[in-house]
């Protein structure tokens, strides 16, 4: 829905808790409108119910909403005699229209003084554990969120098993737009498989189902700054709707929200403006070599040959000894071996090796790539050969012809919501000629710095400032051999409690974190117990 019918939405709501609950506002010494004014009518009711004011924020919080709501129903029933779990049930299953039973047939009267506490241990740890969660989902959704790194794709600079703190307000966090979901859990909640939000996930459909208009628009609170080159940034994969996301199968087989889309974490080499090239592998910005900040490692894929027959173990002892240790096993011939990534820094140690006669870079020459953006053989490009390409920016015109408008029709017709046609040489924006475009959001170039171990947008193309999630910007846990079983875990020592960004050398907080936990556990135990014999 857009904002105009969700507010019309919400005044409809306000229309109705007015007509249920007025009444019960006049039995608590309030007047009759004060049920129908929205926000104020909240307000009020928060003072008759005797809970603090900002529970009416809580109720306005997607996701959290949807257990601060009900607690305010059974508050109500609860201020004017109705204390049971049977009345708290009621609440629940009637979606709140109990109070319509209340309000206009049950003699009930307004508890002024009641008890707040709950009456049995059971309703005390049920109302803890509500609010624990409740404090968790506003933290997950609009402060921190842990990420865990899945893949090889940032290789040297974040590793497989790096347990990341992301943080949502560096960029401004978004408020969620899937409105009907299971607190803190992304797309499938663990052990049932079950989806965790309510969608229709039928793409004919999408629009038109009733479930689907629950979505609520794209929405970002301030950040205190923009997304910037090459910096480490945590988005919703763009192409996670398609049948196949990594070959960019053009026919879909579902959909997904926005919000509810794979989360992935890339290098961000270039911003809305930019003019973007890649050379050998190498990205250029508007014709200058981008320079990567210095804990960043490009890594490319090589063939090495050996001046005489090793076994595999001997391989990789002398490619671990130049820290070349991506993907090893990779692929052996008759004296040769294939390295999936390794930097230029260790290639040129390597190339001095005795046992080494040769090392080939495997960077594809120029030519079409079919899986690579945007799929059309008017440009010869390919994941080491791309562009020159105009990065679409806010405000930002570009001329369409139907030479380039393959480079841009995904980005005017999926994520700024036009039917984009092209008939002849004539291109058509919702069944209009045009010859430009303007576009509604900022875009962004995500790769990885595995550059032949990553699917970025070398193959599904820009991402959109909606599809941004957040900054990495804590690595709180480090577990080498993660995906390979418990009993080949490794603790990383050097890397728990060490910032994503900062110089050359990275700094653990580890012993900081713990004296400073140490120092608040016994600081409480002291204070309690002087308040204790005072």
């Amino acid at each position: 829905m857009t904002w105009t019918q969700w507010f019309i939405f919400i005044l409809i709501l306000q229309i109705i808790h007015g007509l249920a609950t007025w009444k019960l506002y006049i039995k608590a010494g309030r007047k009759a409108w004060e049920a129908f004014v929205p926000i104020y009518n909240a307000v009020v009711l928060m003072k008759i119910i005797s809970r603090p004011w900002w529970w009416v924020i809580l109720m306005f919080l997607p996701i959290v909403n949807l257990i601060m709501i009900p607690a305010v129903w059974i508050e109500t029933a609860r201020s004017y005699g109705k204390d049971s779990k049977i009345d708290a049930l009621l609440c629940i299953v009637t979606l709140g229209f109990y109070l319509f039973y209340l309000n206009y047939i049950a003699d009930v009267n307004y508890i002024k003084d009641r008890q707040l506490k709950p009456k049995t241990a059971t309703g005390e740890w049920i109302t803890s554990i509500l609010f624990a969660i409740v404090a968790a989902t506003i933290v997950h959704t609009y402060f921190f969120q842990p990420f865990v790194i899945p893949s090889s794709s940032l290789e040297k600079s974040l590793l497989v098993g790096d347990f990341l703190i992301v943080s949502k307000f560096h960029y401004g966090a978004r408020t969620p737009m899937t409105t009907v979901g299971a607190p803190m859990v992304h797309d499938t909640i663990p052990v049932i498989g079950k989806k965790s939000y309510l969608y229709n996930d039928n793409f004919e459909e999408r629009n038109t189902s009733w479930i689907n208009k629950l979505q609520l628009p794209f929405f970002r609170f301030p950040g205190f700054e923009n997304v910037e080159r090459n910096d480490i940034v945590v988005f919703n994969q763009p192409a996670d709707t398609l049948l196949n996301m990594n070959d960019f199968y053009p026919d879909r087989n579902y959909y997904k929200p926005i919000d509810k889309k794979t989360n992935l974490v890339k290098r961000c080499v270039g911003v809305a403006g930019d003019t973007l090239e890649i050379r050998n592998g190498y990205v250029f910005i508007n014709g200058k070599q981008n320079q990567l900040p210095p804990r960043s490692h490009l890594q490319f894929s090589y063939d090495i040959t050996f001046n005489r027959q090793l076994q595999p173990a001997r391989i990789i002892d002398i490619l671990k000894k130049y820290d070349i240790t991506d993907g090893l096993g990779y692929g052996t011939t008759e004296g040769s071996y294939s390295i999936p990534a390794a930097t230029d820094e260790a290639v040129a140690k390597l190339r001095l090796h005795p046992e080494v006669a040769s090392i080939v870079p495997t960077k594809q020459e120029d030519g079409v790539d079919g899986k690579i953006f945007p799929r059309d053989a008017n440009y010869p490009w390919n994941s080491d050969f791309f562009g020159p390409m105009w990065i679409p920016k806010a405000g930002g015109t570009v001329n369409l012809t139907p030479e380039n408008i393959s480079i841009y029709k995904r980005a005017i017709g999926e994520y700024e919501g036009h039917n984009v046609v092209t008939r002849g040489d004539q291109i058509f924006i919702d069944d209009q000629p045009v010859t430009s475009y303007t576009f509604k959001q900022d875009y962004y170039w995500m790769m990885g710095d595995n550059r032949h171990n990553s699917i970025d947008s070398r193959y599904w193309g820009f991402v959109p400032n909606d599809h941004i999630f957040g900054k990495p910007v804590f690595i709180w846990m480090s577990i080498d051999g993660i995906n390979h079983g418990i009993k080949n875990w490794s603790f990383r020592w050097d890397r728990i409690f060490t910032t994503v960004s900062g110089g050359h050398e990275r700094t653990s907080y580890l012993i900081p974190f713990i004296i400073l936990v140490l120092g608040i556990t016994f600081f409480n135990k002291w204070r309690k117990k002087k308040k204790a014999t005072s």
